[in-house]
C-alpha cells in the first residue's frame, strides 16, 4: 500500500497548460536513483505529462509518478549503449511538442551535468518550442552523500572537479594536470571501463599512488555497493568485486571518511512506490 502524503493545493494544480497548437517540453532531472530525491516540481510535471521520454539510468520507481494515460518513450542513453541517436531524440521532442503535448524529457541525475540537456534545448529553441529545465540531484552529489563521502571538507578538500571518463580512441582524454592538484576531490562519471587507465594516468601525472579512491555502484539504491582503495589497487579490487555500470569514481582524501561516515544501509533500504501518490 502506498504511503500518501498530504500535499498543498499548489503542488496538485497542473504545472502549466500548453497552447492547443504547440506543447512544451520540460527537461527534468530524475536524480541519481532514489525517487525520494526528486524535486516537487519534477513530481508535478511527471503527473501532468502527456508524454515522457526517459533514459536508461532513470530508476523504474521514478516512473511510478507518471500518469497512466501518458505515453512512455524509452530513449536509452546508457554509456556506450545508445538505443536512440541524439538527433532522433531531439526530433522526437520537437514532434511531440508540435502535437500540443506536455512533454517531460526525463534524464538521470541533472540535465546539465553530462546529460546533453544543453544540446536538446538548443534544438528546441531553434524550433521555437517552449521549454523549461528542472534541475536534479546530480550523481556526484547524491551518490557521494549516500556513500558517506563528503566532496569537500575543510581538512581534506577545498575544491571538487566533475569529469567524464568516456573512452576516446582507447583512452580517457582528460586534463590530467588539473586532476592531480592538492586538496581537491575528483569525481569521474562513466569511467568504470577505463578505470585501470584512469588510475595509471593520474599516478603518471604526479598523483600519489596511495591516494584514496572509491567506486560506487548504483548509488542511492538498495543495490548500492562501495569499493574503496588507492589508485594503486582500486582497479584490482573493483574487478574482484565484479562491479558493473552505472558506477561513479571518487578520488581524494575525503574517501578516507567513508568508513566513519557511511550511513546508508542498502540491505535495509526500501523504495516506496509513488510516495506522493500517483
Amino acid at each position: 500500500m502506498n504511503t500518501m502524503v498530504d500535499l498543498p493545493d499548489w503542488i496538485r494544480r497542473p504545472a502549466r497548460t500548453p497552447s492547443p497548437a504547440r506543447g512544451r517540453v520540460a527537461l527534468v532531472g530524475a536524480g541519481p536513483g532514489d525517487p525520494e530525491l526528486l524535486t516537487l516540481r519534477a513530481v508535478r510535471l511527471l503527473r501532468d505529462a502527456d508524454a515522457v521520454v526517459y533514459d536508461a539510468l532513470v530508476a523504474p520507481e521514478v516512473l511510478d509518478f507518471v500518469a497512466p494515460h501518458a505515453e512512455r518513450l524509452y530513449a536509452g542513453k546508457r554509456s556506450s549503449q545508445h538505443s536512440m541517436p541524439q538527433r532522433d531524440i531531439n526530433a522526437l521532442l520537437v514532434r511531440l511538442a508540435r502535437e500540443g503535448k506536455r512533454v517531460v524529457r526525463l534524464k538521470g541525475g541533472d540535465p546539465f551535468i553530462f546529460g546533453r540537456g544543453g544540446e536538446e534545448i538548443e534544438t528546441l529553441a531553434a524550433e521555437g518550442i517552449e521549454f523549461e529545465v528542472v534541475p536534479g540531484v546530480t550523481a556526484a552529489c547524491g551518490v557521494s552523500s549516500y556513500a558517506g563521502i563528503p566532496l569537500t571538507h575543510r581538512d581534506h578538500a577545498q575544491s571538487c572537479l566533475f569529469v567524464t571518463g568516456h573512452l576516446k580512441e582507447g583512452s580517457a582524454d582528460l586534463d590530467w594536470p588539473a586532476l592531480v592538484r592538492e586538496r581537491q576531490t575528483v569525481v569521474i562519471y562513466m569511467g568504470l571501463s577505463a578505470l585501470p587507465s584512469i588510475c595509471a594516468q593520474l599516478v603518471g601525472h604526479g598523483q600519489r599512488a596511495d591516494m584514496p579512491a572509491a567506486v560506487v555502484q548504483q548509488g542511492t539504491l538498495p543495490e548500492q555497493r562501495v569499493v574503496t582503495g588507492t589508485l594503486a589497487d582500486l582497479p584490482r579490487k573493483v574487478a574482484a568485486a565484479g562491479l558493473r555500470s552505472p558506477c561513479l569514481t571518487i578520488v581524494g582524501e575525503v574517501v578516507r571518511l567513508h568508513g566513519r561516515l557511511a550511513w546508508f544501509d542498502p540491505v535495509g533500504a526500501t523504495l516506496p512506490a509513488a510516495a506522493f501518490g500517483a
